[in-house]
């Protein structure tokens, strides 16, 4: 039953531009009716129909523990008796500060803003103010918000300046952004070369997952890291996505590389608007009012995303099992997918997050995965939404494992996906 999704999207397409305050919401590329959804706790979540599914997209990432934890939404409901926003400084922003620093180093001197958008756009100028220099290297598929200088992938070619991807951008703000290929450190060796004195930053999803889950290639991040310190250039791990998620240390921590400046979404928040910027304290001192790169926000660091965000990282601090555990039963899902299909799909995993792509090659940078053939997708997404679980709708998401998830729920998703592979036979 969609009935009442239905109707609420016809009424949304009168007044939201496409129905939705998101794109990826609208299901436009799975040919389905996006559910609105009621509530939510644990491994589920209830749309306005009264469907219960199995909750594989969690909220894009920040429910690690799941939705609506106990001990999370008692520290929220405690925080909002006190009242909702000061735009003056509290003591939980010093305790999120103090807290990021011994979870990952790295982050010496951190600022909290409102979104992951506004920490990579933040981070970018700070590299930018810090190095004295304009351009900035991203790659192909990866994905940092849609601030103006990052809306890109490629221009004409994978070594020209970028052309933007969005209209409204003028080219001009992009014409200091260029685009290398994941996984391919000739690319990015090249625009060095081209350009001696002016990146001022490499900017990287340290293990992608907006072009579908695309682990990094052995060495890869390796090489960034000693060619940007070669080049006085600084390195920038977008974590937005695999911050406390791969680890407890993030990305940084799980692939044993230590970037210069690192950016934090929603699991900062747990699940709550925010977003951090942080890393070496002499980088980050040239940040307004101690330097001259300005950034401010009304609502940055605001004291219930806080209360939410502090409650979140130590229970993660308190139970590290928690990553063992999903990375497990993220195991036993990219085991049964192979198992079912073999070569005729790739299967891509890094901790708990996975990517089914539906192509016989092994995908490992932009190209290969837009390979994939999303009308199977759509198919196999339409597939599991009717046995009750919910994934991403878009083959370029990944796949969200949490702790809340129990062993019938990954059980279940295991037997809907091996039948819907065998079925394709």
């Amino acid at each position: 039953m969609d009935t009442r999704s239905k109707e609420l999207f016809e009424a949304a397409r009168r007044h939201i531009p496409g129905g939705v305050n998101s794109p990826v919401r609208a299901f436009g590329s799975v040919g389905r009716t996006p559910r609105f959804i009621a509530s939510a706790h644990g491994s589920r979540i209830v749309d306005v129909d009264g469907n219960e599914l199995i909750d594989y997209v969690c909220s894009w990432g920040p429910g690690i523990l799941g939705h609506a934890h106990p001990q999370v939404i008692e520290k929220v409901r405690e925080a909002c008796l006190d009242g909702l926003t000061y735009g003056a400084p509290t003591e939980r922003e010093v305790q999120m500060a103090e807290l990021l620093s011994k979870l990952m180093p790295s982050m010496e001197v951190s600022r909290l803003v409102s979104s992951g958008t506004e920490a990579v756009m933040s981070a970018i100028r700070t590299a930018r103010g810090y190095t004295k220099r304009d351009k900035v290297i991203k790659f192909k598929g990866c994905y940092h918000g849609h601030s103006d200088g990052l809306l890109v992938k490629a221009g004409s070619a994978a070594l020209t300046t970028s052309v933007p991807d969005s209209a409204g951008v003028p080219s001009d703000y992009t014409r200091n952004t260029l685009v290398a290929l994941y996984n391919d450190p000739d690319s990015v060796e090249a625009f060095f070369q081209a350009n001696p004195g002016e990146i001022a930053a490499v900017v990287v999803e340290p293990a992608a997952a907006n072009m579908g889950v695309v682990p990094p290639a052995p060495g890869f991040l390796e090489f960034l890291r000693e060619i940007t310190e070669k080049n006085g250039a600084l390195l920038i791990f977008d974590e937005v996505i695999t911050g406390f998620r791969l680890a407890l240390g993030g990305a940084q921590e799980y692939f044993h590389v230590t970037p210069d400046l690192t950016t934090l979404g929603k699991i900062v928040g747990g699940g709550m608007p925010i977003g951090v910027y942080g890393g070496k304290r002499e980088i980050m001192e040239i940040v307004s009012p101690l330097g001259p790169v300005y950034q401010a926000g009304t609502l940055s660091g605001n004291p219930i995303a806080t209360a939410a965000g502090l409650e979140t990282l130590r229970i993660l601090q308190a139970d590290p099992g928690i990553y063992r555990r999903m990375e497990e039963k993220a195991k036993r899902i990219e085991d049964t997918v192979r198992e079912a299909a073999g070569d005729r799909v790739c299967m891509n995993r890094v901790g708990s997050l996975l990517s089914l792509f539906f192509t016989s090659v092994r995908v490992t940078d932009y190209e290969s995965a837009v390979s994939s053939d999303t009308a199977s997708y759509a198919r196999y997404f339409g597939y599991l939404l009717d046995h009750g679980i919910y994934a991403a709708p878009s083959q370029f998401e990944a796949m969200f494992l949490s702790d809340a998830h129990t062993e019938e729920d990954v059980e279940t998703a295991c037997r809907v996906i091996r039948d819907f592979l065998r079925g394709m036979e």
